[in-house]
């Protein structure tokens, strides 16, 4: 049976003006979202439109492509007519993403650890020794975020892991208030469930992976609770 020849589509040339546009509202959104989740940028901190198209010499237009972006990710918090500030929870928000992340990170791991190997299992190791010789509460953030991502990075998953990543950036600055503020404290149980955590992807054990990181996820939360004041001074500053 013969089949009629399908007409070609001819290819729409990209406007020049929005192409640079785009390029220039994902270089944005991308140094934004880094001092955010660096703490350069606090919880709270006014973000004025015109400062940053200044700053990267650019027109408003990508400006807020990138805000919008941010947005969409849950960093950046939009009042329309007002203003946009770097997101801030308070202590019922955070609390609730914790508890979601009890629930769904001990899934992901599970579905990642068929998909880690023994290169992975050795780079954790590394890992888990950096974070006991780590000289601050920055360079333990830093390379905790780099550990968990890694112990992630096996499953394969359609939405899950995006989820769990918006989930860590959203409560990225109040781990590292928790470190600064209790890790001295808690600190030999949080390494050791770190290397617990490796132990089991090292053998396979999805079930003991899956209840140490729900402890561990569980015992920020609760000292986190029990400072309500990191959420009332998150930050005020304002990037003028």
């Amino acid at each position: 049976m013969s089949t009629m020849p399908q007409p070609t589509a001819t290819p729409i040339a990209a406007d020049p003006e929005t192409a640079a546009h785009g390029a220039a509202g994902r270089r944005i959104a991308d140094a934004l979202r880094r001092d955010i989740l660096d703490g350069v940028l606090a919880p709270g901190t006014r973000i004025r439109q015109e400062r940053l198209a200044e700053e990267y010499g650019a027109s408003r237009v990508p400006v807020r492509e990138a805000i919008r972006v941010l947005e969409g990710e849950g960093l950046v918090t939009v009042v329309a007519n007002t203003g946009a500030w770097v997101s801030r929870l308070s202590l019922a928000e955070c609390d609730e993403l914790y508890r979601v992340r009890e629930r769904i990170e001990p899934l992901l791991i599970r579905m990642s650890i068929p998909g880690l190997d023994e290169a992975d299992a050795a780079e954790l190791a590394r890992l888990a020794d950096a974070m006991e010789a780590a000289a601050d509460a920055d360079e333990f953030v830093r390379l905790d975020r780099e550990f968990h991502d890694l112990t992630y990075r096996g499953a394969e998953t359609l939405m899950l892991g995006d989820t769990v990543a918006q989930l860590w950036n959203r409560t990225q600055a109040y781990r590292r208030v928790y470190s600064r503020l209790f890790l001295r404290h808690a600190a030999r149980a949080v390494h050791h469930e770190h290397h617990l955590l490796v132990h089991a992807i090292e053998t396979g054990d999805a079930d003991d992976a899956e209840r140490v990181l729900l402890g561990h996820i569980r015992r920020t939360r609760l000292a986190l609770a029990k400072h309500p004041e990191v959420f009332d001074g998150a930050g005020t500053a304002s990037l003028q």
